[in-house]
């Protein structure tokens, strides 16, 4: 399991029934319905480009990649979101995304 954000990891140290909270809450939410776990990944991949949040796109790419998806299904969700987020959005997420795929030498 790679290493948690500093972040999060000072999150968790301080609010340790919060995170479980949180943590429970993304096991819950999965549990309760038929998406496969890559597809999964996907859509929360895309919800952190609409929002923009250049940690959140390093981290779900990666956890795109260990659910299964590849490079270019990666790309593809992020590249749908287009007509929904804009142009410079996608732009500025697929740039997030190539971080770690280059990174992983998967570019």
């Amino acid at each position: 399991m790679p290493k948690l954000p500093n972040q999060y990891q000072g999150i968790q140290k301080k609010y340790k029934s919060y995170i479980k909270a949180v943590e429970n809450l993304g096991k819950a939410a999965k549990a309760a319905g038929p998406l496969n776990e890559k597809t999964a990944r996907l859509i929360q991949l895309a919800a952190a480009a609409a929002a923009r949040s250049e940690g959140s796109v390093h981290s779900h790419t990666r956890r795109a990649l260990q659910a299964g998806a590849k490079p270019d299904e990666i790309r593809h969700a992020l590249i749908l979101l287009t007509s929904t987020i804009g142009f410079p959005n996608v732009s500025a997420a697929l740039s997030w995304a190539n971080d770690i795929l280059e990174k992983k030498k998967l570019v």
